[in-house]
């Protein structure tokens, strides 16, 4: 009686350390235990494409990702953090009083101790620059912030709600966007009396807000009209949660540019008010005031100037920076 044929293939049984495995052409293939437990171990017990799959980054995560690697937001972010640091504690790298003078050393360039200088009543220019950054980053930043709420607040209610309010809105900021605004800041702060820089705080804030409330207003005339703002009205969400959880979120973005930006242009603004002598007053020491009372003297001693001036310029273009690389970040259309 004939013998049957083998088959084509003779798999061993458990245990005996190898495995085989078809082939496309007929033939085996023999895979050693160790390369199919290191395979297996490198698969996971999940079968291929059912692993956790990586989260979506948003909007802000997606701009802090790509910021990080922006040179220029590194830069600008490290001047601005040493200057507000500078501000907050001058004697960290200032020892003296920016309001002890001594008329005889009136003019004078400079000497060890004081690498700036003196002005003409005598006060150190490096001790009065490092004490100047407190009051110009103080303006700034709070009147920045009052004009981002306040526009902000009254822009989003105008392109939420629209109508009448919306019309209203529309005509008091032409209103504002008419004043001249160093016009405004000679006659507003020339009847003011305070020598604290609040006053010039609240005058920004009055003529800087119609700006940011444009932005606002447009962006969540925009923000309402997508779909998922749509989805959330059908599932009977109240315009208070659409406001606060689905438009504001997402509308925010270009106000956050707007006054990133702004920031540098107010304390700019600042300096000129104290420039024309309507803005912040002595005995607060601000670069504003330094740099007028060194104009005069700019032949005889440009020293008094020089170093203000350059304080308040590098100041103003380490904000312009920063919102100039957040604006490259939040918006996608220049990825």
């Amino acid at each position: 009686m004939p013998e049957p044929e083998p088959p084509a293939y003779d798999p061993l049984e458990p245990g005996e350390g190898e495995a085989i495995a078809p082939t496309g052409a007929g033939g085996p293939m023999d895979l050693a235990l160790d390369e199919a437990e290191s395979l297996e171990k490198t698969l996971g017990d999940k079968p291929a494409g059912s692993g956790p799959k990586e989260k979506p980054r948003s909007l802000w995560s997606d701009a802090w990702h790509q910021l990080r690697r922006n040179p220029v937001f590194v830069i600008s972010s490290l001047v601005i953090l040493f200057l507000v640091v500078i501000s907050i504690w001058p004697q960290l790298i200032a020892s003296g009083d920016p309001l002890q003078c001594d008329l005889s050393k009136s003019q004078q360039g400079a000497s060890p101790g004081h690498p700036f200088g003196y002005d003409t009543q005598g006060c150190d220019v490096y001790t009065r620059t490092v004490y100047g950054a407190r009051a110009s980053i103080t303006v700034g930043v709070c009147a920045t912030l009052g004009a981002a709420v306040l526009g902000s607040a009254l822009g989003g209610f105008a392109g939420f709600f629209g109508g009448w309010g919306d019309s209203l809105l529309s005509r008091v900021a032409d209103i504002f966007f008419g004043i001249p605004v160093i016009l405004g800041g000679l006659v507003f702060l020339s009847v003011v009396t305070s020598t604290t820089v609040w006053p010039v705080v609240g005058f920004i804030v009055l003529l800087g807000w119609p700006q940011l409330a444009r932005i606002a207003r447009g962006s969540v005339i925009t923000a309402k009209q997508n779909d998922y703002v749509q989805a959330a009205r059908a599932l009977g969400a109240g315009n208070a949660r659409m406001l606060l959880r689905h438009v504001g979120p997402n509308a925010i973005a270009p106000v956050i540019v707007v006054a990133t930006i702004a920031l540098g242009t107010y304390i700019a603004l600042e300096a000129t008010l104290s420039f024309l002598g309507v803005g912040l007053r002595p005995p607060t020491v601000s670069w504003g005031i330094d740099i007028s009372n060194a104009a005069s003297q700019i032949r005889n001693a440009p020293h008094m100037l020089l170093w203000p001036a350059g304080a308040l310029s590098l100041t103003v273009l380490a904000f312009i920076m920063l919102g100039d690389a957040v604006r490259d970040a939040l918006d996608p259309k220049l990825r």
